[in-house]
């Protein structure tokens, strides 16, 4: 490839730039009117307005993003993640126009699209899933016949969802009437479809994600772990590799059952299967998300490699650069999403960054699409920039954390950097004895 389009913003738009970079491979980015004067913009070879700021004039014009692929004649099209990362309608039209489409297959982006034909999937290939129901519910009647068949308290989710959203928590058969008209209210506006179904609530449960990768010649390998756990509303807030919940043991049957996965449906690229496990180690497959993930800096640290350069040389149709006894993890990483958001209130603070530094003495990797004097506008995604730690040990990650965030300069928007200060010296956090209700239940924010 000598010239790939990028059909996204901000950090991860950078990321995969300098990767291209370091390949010698041109780029071309696109970007709204909001974001004409963010550092991606000017980072590019080449960048082109391609619509106002609401996404769907911009980011989401399926039709205007190929046709500055086509005017730029660019040989393939990275779609990032979010946005149109998992949209198999655009992959499917990239691939038709003549370009290399730097993820899975449409089909594939189909098909683990639907969660319901996902755990269909998964569970004939001898994936252990959740349990739940077998298709989509039409009615509550429905829902709460099958809710008290597999007993509360249940998820309702959306069967196109992703990322959190269209994801509601039951605790009883009232808290099912009350959510099951707006979560498929939700689920209709999000992701076009109203499609919803009941999977078992896993107390006091872990979210652990695997990081996957194949290629067209049939190989396919595991890149470890990432435990993602820390979360609010359903949302990543801190990820880490690797587990420190998971014994040798555990995370061995959890890679080959990763590898199982990515085997049933012929994975290409980079993926990632998601699980989650429960107090005894036993886990479910969650979801397979077809795209890079926002957290595959954690990955990149503790094993030295870049997660966008295996994309590309995938996507050209090459074999994977390693196999899987050639694949070293050393050391621990952290990240942390740093957002621009009201610490107590947890509501979006957009404004003009007046002064964004730290101390450069720190291990830390920080992945914006800001610096000072950047706007966080309100029409996108308020994260500021992921901070990833690293070191021999998860302590000294810890507290290179620690040191980061003590010295770390963001000014004239509210972040939650409070927040992570707090995490850090919770011992809670400290030990690695953490679920994914550890925010909920200590109710942390900025004191």
């Amino acid at each position: 490839m000598q010239k790939i389009l990028i059909a996204n913003r901000g950090e991860v738009a950078l990321r995969i730039i300098r990767t291209c970079q370091e390949m010698g491979i041109g780029t071309v980015a696109v970007y709204s009117d909001a974001d004409k004067d963010l550092p991606f913009v000017k980072e590019a070879d080449i960048a082109h307005r391609i619509g106002e700021p609401p996404v769907q004039k911009s980011y989401l014009n399926v039709r205007e993003i190929l046709r500055v692929a086509k005017e730029e004649k660019v040989d393939g099209i990275h779609p990032g993640y979010g946005f149109l990362s998992e949209n198999a309608d655009f992959a499917r039209k990239a691939v038709e126009a003549g370009f290399k489409f730097i993820g899975p297959s449409p089909d594939t982006i189909e098909k683990m699209g639907d969660k319901i034909v996902a755990r269909s999937t998964m569970g004939a290939a001898g994936v252990p899933v959740v349990p739940g129901s077998e298709s989509g519910i039409r009615s509550l009647e429905e829902a709460a016949g099958l809710a008290s068949e597999i007993g509360y308290p249940v998820m309702l989710k959306a069967s196109g969802g992703g990322g959190g959203i269209g994801m509601v928590l039951c605790e009883n058969e009232q808290a099912l009437a009350k959510n099951f008209d707006s979560t498929k209210a939700r689920a209709r506006a999000y992701f076009g479809s109203d499609e919803v179904f009941i999977e078992k609530y896993i107390k006091n449960a872990r979210h652990v994600e695997v990081q996957i990768f194949g290629d067209s010649h049939g190989s396919h390998v595991h890149l470890f772990e990432r435990d993602c756990s820390i979360q609010r509303r359903h949302q990543k807030v801190i990820e880490e590799a690797p587990s420190p919940f998971l014994s040798d043991e555990a995370r061995e049957k959890m890679y080959d059952t990763a590898l199982k996965a990515a085997k049933a449906v012929g994975y290409i690229n980079a993926g990632t299967v998601e699980f989650i496990v429960d107090e005894n180690a036993d886990f479910y497959f969650l979801e397979m998300n077809t795209r890079l993930q926002v957290e595959h800096p954690v990955t990149e640290a503790i094993t030295g490699l870049d997660l966008v350069k295996w994309q590309i040389i995938v996507a050209r149709g090459e074999k994977l650069p390693l196999r899987q006894e050639e694949i070293e993890k050393q050391g621990s990483a952290i990240e942390f999403r740093l957002y621009a958001e009201d610490p107590v209130r947890f509501l979006p603070s957009p404004g003009t960054i007046s002064e964004f530094s730290w101390d450069e003495t720190v291990n830390v990797r920080v992945d914006s699409g800001y610096g000072s004097g950047s706007v966080v506008t309100p029409f996108y995604d308020p994260m500021v920039a992921k901070c990833i730690t690293a070191g021999s040990s998860r302590e000294s990650a810890i507290e290179a954390a620690q040191a980061f965030f003590s010295s770390l300069k963001l000014e004239g928007i509210k972040s939650n950097a409070p927040l992570f200060k707090e995490i850090l010296g919770e011992e809670g956090f400290r030990s690695g004895n953490y679920t994914t209700a550890y925010l909920t239940e200590r109710k942390l924010a900025s004191k």
